[in-house]
């Protein structure tokens, strides 16, 4: 691992976490004594079914990508955007064991962890992954919300 400050090859790890998708290292440079922060993250060959029948690999920056929207300008720190990200990684992980994963139920596991997190964000990401048409479909759904 290259050392970020003085491109130094030797480092140590002084603290490393786990959990279910991110390993978290934080290391020291052995040459300039500066410390930074590394992520591990596995790498999910996983198929993502879509309505079409097309498949597509699972990509952990596009779902991310969508989160970011539905939070934009709702003041979440990106490592609270990366944590509920990771959950859903997982999640995923769990539900396809190793095979492909049908789009709608991606969906539907980021909805039920947005629903949770931050009902603005959902209710922005629902409306793009349902399609809402007219005011009426977010009436709708804000209703059910309650």
């Amino acid at each position: 691992m290259l050392c970020p400050y003085c491109n130094n090859a030797e480092t140590k790890v002084t603290d490393k976490r786990d959990n279910d998708s991110v390993t978290r290292r934080r290391r020291e440079c052995l040459k300039c004594s500066k410390r930074f922060t590394t992520y591990e993250r596995v790498d999910l060959d996983l198929g993502i079914l879509k309505k079409s029948g097309k498949r597509e690999v699972f990509d952990r920056d596009k779902l991310k990508y969508g989160i970011e929207r539905a939070f934009e300008k709702l003041n979440v720190g990106s490592e609270e955007i990366d944590n509920i990200v990771d959950d859903i990684v997982a999640r995923v992980r769990r539900v396809a064991k190793d095979k492909d994963i049908a789009a709608s139920k991606v969906g539907d596991i980021v909805m039920d962890k947005l629903k949770k997190a931050n009902k603005v964000a959902y209710i922005r990401f629902a409306s793009v992954y349902r399609e809402f048409a007219d005011i009426d479909d977010f009436k709708e759904e804000i209703k059910n919300l309650k």
